[in-house]
């Protein structure tokens, strides 16, 4: 039986814990650092920073833990995998998930990115990428609008802001990216791209490097208030499967995104292994790629792991194993296909008053407890903390909680997690209503 350890400490890694909880290979799950409601499926190392490899190395030899799932973005763009390899864990039979320092960029540089789907004729808006804010500036001015302008680096999502009638607008978001620095170095390069109309749904794809398997398609909903109106956020929904992705749409992400993505990876000497996200924007029939991720969706994972019915630690570890030769792996991702329940999943992601701008935290939280007694509807805490003095648990970050609903159809999905965020309240809590309508709609 298999030890497991999730890095991160968000919505997405209770899910990613939930999940390998319940595989039949896996002993037990440690969350670093984690949060207090992941408590009920994992062991929470609070005070290892997700960052902190040679901490994080020390854990996996004390522990004897044989898999390693890198959840964030950042430890994975700063080179955790390069990390175990060198210092000679994988080698001891210590796995890790998730891709190289290289193969990371693909989320960690969006010029590396579009200069990467630009060579492999991969779908994708026309754009141009600037390091002086006033040829930024002259640029926008000559194309207008509608444009988007993206920092290049890693904004925690939301460093992309859709410009659609106002040229002030984006010169704003020129300066505050490149002059005021609001996304740090992440803004030091912008791309600007063409804005692309259709309608957004995201694919993730497991793959070792030359197999790939994609599960269940998705659809997040990035922008605060209901209509996609407001600012970006982390995202404050999603659902699964996306109406939107037809068979024949998913056909073409398969031939032309995914197999030119993983095979020009390991063309180039860089091969892929881990969760590949394909954020896609679909206009009549065609898909484009908005974005990759080079890890799991968040929220996307809530619903997607939520109706996935294999065990779960085996398809991690046939991707972590991508570089071994075939004789020499526990489980082969070839022979490994996707299985998921019939219907489909919602998740309402719960957030805190004035997110994602400023918010307080330590608001007492209600009615978890009778969430519990739900059927087909299970919380994944994203940003919670359990006051051992109030006996509660309280809000400790923006996203706060995700309350997820399976059902026979999209529609009792959607019923059972609004059903599910009726019970539950805390000052000032906030989320979207209407998450799930476009599904609905279709």
């Amino acid at each position: 039986m298999a030890r497991v350890l999730v890095i991160g400490s968000g919505g997405r890694e209770h899910t990613l814990a939930w999940k390998l909880k319940k595989s039949p290979h896996v002993s037990k799950v440690y969350c670093a650092p984690g949060n207090d409601g992941m408590i009920d499926v994992a062991e929470i190392i609070p005070k290892l920073d997700k960052n902190d490899f040679e901490g994080i190395a020390d854990l996996v030899v004390q522990e004897d833990i044989d898999l390693t799932v890198v959840s964030p973005e950042d430890p994975l763009v700063n080179g955790i995998v390069d990390f175990f390899h060198r210092d000679g864990l994988v080698k001891k039979g210590y796995n890790i998930f998730g891709p190289e320092l290289i193969a990371a960029q693909l989320e960690g540089s969006k010029v590396y990115a579009k200069g990467f789907m630009r060579r492999h004729k991969i779908p994708t808006a026309p754009f141009k990428v600037f390091r002086d804010p006033k040829k930024a500036k002259e640029y926008v001015k000559e194309k207008g609008t509608p444009i988007v302008i993206k920092a290049s680096g890693l904004a925690a999502g939301k460093g992309s802001i859709v410009c659609k009638r106002s040229k002030r607008k984006a010169y704003q978001a020129i300066d505050d990216m490149m002059i005021n620095k609001i996304f740090g170095d992440a803004g030091s390069q912008v791309v600007i791209e063409d804005f692309m109309k259709g309608e957004e749904a995201s694919i993730l794809a497991l793959t070792d490097g030359t197999t790939i398997r994609t599960l269940v398609s998705s659809q997040d909903h990035k922008p605060a208030y209901n209509g996609d109106k407001g600012p970006n956020t982390g995202g404050m929904g999603a659902y699964a499967p996306a109406p939107v992705v037809t068979p024949q749409i998913m056909e073409k992400v398969y031939e032309d995104i995914l197999i030119p993505i993983i095979s020009g990876m390991a063309e180039e000497g860089t091969p892929f292994r881990g969760c590949l996200y394909t954020g896609l924007m679909i206009e009549d029939g065609e898909p484009r790629v908005v974005e990759y991720n080079v890890r799991f969706g968040d929220p996307e994972t809530q619903p997607i792991l939520s109706l996935l019915v294999n065990a779960l630690y085996k398809l991690l570890t046939a991707c972590a194993e991508g570089h071994k030769s075939k004789r020499s792996r526990q489980f082969d991702l070839e022979k490994i296909p996707i299985v998921n329940k019939e219907g489909s999943s919602c998740c309402v992601v719960m957030v805190s008053g004035g997110y994602p701008g400023n918010y307080t935290k330590g608001k007492v939280i209600s009615g978890l407890e009778d969430i519990e007694k739900m059927n087909d509807v299970q919380v994944f805490h994203a940003g919670t903390k359990f006051d051992e003095e109030k006996g509660e648990y309280i809000t400790n970050g923006g996203r706060v909680l995700g309350i997820t609903g399976t059902g026979k159809s999209i529609g009792e999905a959607i019923a059972r997690a609004y059903a599910g965020t009726a019970l539950v309240e805390w000052d000032r809590v906030q989320y979207r209503t209407d998450i799930g309508q476009k599904a609905l709609n279709r």
